[in-house]
């Protein structure tokens, strides 16, 4: 198989969770770094959209302090929310 080079910038703390895991499994890094391109364009491929949870979110300002503040204060567990936590059925499911 014919093999190509690219080049990307990465964060260092990126760079390091690579190497890390290569080293820790015995794999290459461009094989780890071809193998999880490969399973992301798939998935990008399979799944709806709206089912692809992006590795980070960008916040504006407003949404980041609504999220702060959720987090300072949650609200209430609804009792569908307590439910299903303990594992109760749920009706029309089996």
């Amino acid at each position: 198989m014919a093999e190509s080079q690219i080049s990307a910038f990465i964060s260092d703390a990126t760079k390091r969770k690579v190497e890390r895991y290569a080293e820790a499994h015995g794999v290459k890094k461009g094989h780890l770094v071809e193998e999880a391109l490969l399973h992301h364009l798939q998935a990008l491929h399979e799944l709806p959209a709206d089912l692809v949870i992006p590795a980070r979110l960008t916040l504006t300002a407003k949404s980041f302090d609504t999220v702060a503040k959720l987090l300072k204060k949650p609200r209430k567990p609804t009792k569908a929310m307590r439910d299903l936590m303990a594992g109760k059925a749920i009706d029309g499911e089996p």
